[in-house]
């Protein structure tokens, strides 16, 4: 059963589905493409859980009773990993470190692109210097948990300012980084502006690594959920748990 049927054998809702992701459920077979969010009743035997919420929402509805309990009831069990979206909150770092002291495994938030972009790209509300501080503030309270990013390229950004970008992710001690290909999912949105090669995410990828990310994702079909339990990402998580790093 493929993961949207499982959804709903399971009772359960796919947000990517609802909010028509272009990214839902892209990948390889037995769930490696992520199942996202399923807020059910039911118990399951997951590697990894990650969760998330549309970018609109904010503390009060990403910190709903339910997600609260699911959030603190998996980071109980050793063998899950729990990794959860999160959106800006508008700001509030006091949200920030609630999500980031809950006791998930690995606290993502998107700046999505350059900051010469943001405008163009991203909801008013939102800016990347405001994506910084959130991303910061998460590994000030507390500093084991890892930190994630995603950016698309072919928005029309330059190599100048992708570069100055990485680094500046890197500066807030950003452990983790996906990099990916922007797609036009409807007429209504952006256009793309420039198919990136796969070669030249070869050598996003060596950047990356070359900055200190302990782990770059770099390919045309990579998103910030595409395979969330990547064994690196695990393993880091592990070796983490038992202090050996």
């Amino acid at each position: 059963m493929g993961a949207s049927g499982w959804a709903g054998h399971v009772g359960g809702a796919v947000l990517c589905s609802h909010a028509a992701w272009i990214n839902c459920f892209w990948g390889g077979g037995h769930f490696s493409a992520d199942h996202q969010n399923l807020l059910t009743d039911h118990q399951w035997s997951l590697a990894h859980w990650w969760a998330t919420t549309e970018a609109e929402d904010r503390l009060p509805a990403f910190l709903k009773p339910t997600h609260v309990y699911t959030v603190f009831s998996l980071c109980r069990n050793p063998n899950i990993l729990v990794e959860c979206l999160t959106p800006d909150f508008r700001g509030d770092l006091e949200a920030v470190e609630t999500v980031a002291l809950s006791g998930l495994d690995v606290y993502a938030h998107n700046v999505e692109t350059v900051p010469e972009l943001q405008s163009k790209v991203r909801d008013p509300r939102a800016n990347f210097e405001q994506s910084i501080r959130v991303l910061k503030r998460a590994k000030e309270v507390q500093p084991e948990v890892i930190s994630k990013t995603s950016i698309m390229l072919g928005l029309g950004e330059t190599d100048e300012q992708l570069h100055a970008t990485l680094k500046r992710l890197r500066e807030a001690d950003v452990d983790c980084l996906t990099l990916g290909q922007y797609m036009q999912p409807t007429k209504r949105h952006l256009k793309v502006e420039e198919y990136v090669t796969p070669e030249k995410f070869k050598y996003w990828e060596k950047v990356g690594n070359d900055l200190g990310f302990h782990y770059t994702a770099s390919g045309p079909l990579v998103r910030s959920s595409y395979k969330a339990g990547e064994f690196f990402l695990k393993n880091l998580i592990h070796k983490r748990k038992k202090n050996d790093i």
